[in-house]
């Protein structure tokens, strides 16, 4: 665990986890707290000591009161702090109440030379994501503060198109908007988020963009439909250096077999 600003940060991201009520409860086959647990099983097996978890939305797929306090238990052996958000299937009126901790929902959050800005992108009762008007004034005014600092952006909704003709109409909508606001600022370093159920990793004008395998079911790459993946479960790690620079990988529970309903049309 980094001990000070000379030492790189180690943050896991886990994300969609479609959590349901029931013990159960499944996403298209798959046991969702079975492949969790699988998941956060080999995060501490490869990271004895993270500095922070990020958990980048639909952590319920039904927003019950049940999931997120399933989720909470969950995330208790990691001893450093998780911060959550909202994803398109969250409650996040529920989520808050099941959560009962503030720090976990916080906004920003400061670890040394590096500045962590959370935004909700999720839109009541619908799928695709858009950025608020107060979320981008958030934005606006935390990159304004701290300039020295290294920033990385996190939500749920890709901001960009990710040749998957299907997931690319449910994406952030107001993407020119978010755009506009970080290309004026020199000091972001990353944007970091969920919904896609598939790795993603680019660069655009100097900002690495990524995007990570949910800890349940995959969607296939590069579908003009709905299209289920074989592959497994997973997460990412990064690796924070006070210079700047980014390490991240994928891991992926391939250890383990696990249902899934290929055929599936959607979910």
């Amino acid at each position: 665990m980094a001990s000070d600003n000379n030492q790189a940060l180690t943050v896991i991201q886990v994300t969609d986890s479609h959590l349901r009520r029931e013990p159960d409860g499944t996403l298209l086959g798959m046991n969702t707290r079975r492949s969790l647990d699988a998941v956060l099983s080999l995060v501490r097996a490869n990271h004895e000591n993270p500095d922070l978890v990020l958990a980048t939305g639909d952590i319920a797929q039904d927003g019950s009161t049940e999931a997120y306090e399933c989720f909470h238990e969950k995330m208790l052996p990691f001893q450093c702090p998780v911060y959550w958000f909202s994803g398109n299937h969250d409650d996040p009126g529920v989520m808050a109440k099941a959560v009962q901790d503030p720090e976990c929902l916080a906004k920003v959050k400061i670890f040394g030379p590096w500045k962590l800005i959370f935004l909700d992108s999720s839109v009541r009762r619908k799928v695709y994501g858009k950025l608020a008007k107060k979320e981008l004034q958030l934005l606006k005014a935390e990159l304004e503060k701290d300039q020295g600092k290294h920033v990385i952006i996190c939500f749920h909704h890709h901001p960009v198109d990710v040749d998957c003709a299907w997931l690319d109409t449910i994406g952030l909508h107001n993407r020119d908007e978010f755009f506009a606001v970080i290309d004026a600022y020199d000091h972001v370093r990353l944007v970091l988020w969920g919904h896609i159920h598939q790795e993603y990793d680019q660069v655009r004008n100097g900002v690495r963009l990524l995007a990570t395998p949910s800890t349940c079911v995959q969607f296939k790459p590069y579908s003009e439909d709905f299209a289920v993946d074989n592959l497994a479960p997973g997460y990412r790690w990064l690796k924070l250096y006070p210079d700047g620079r980014v390490d991240t990988s994928v891991v992926r529970a391939s250890h383990i077999e696990f249902e899934v309903d290929l055929s599936s049309k959607g979910y």
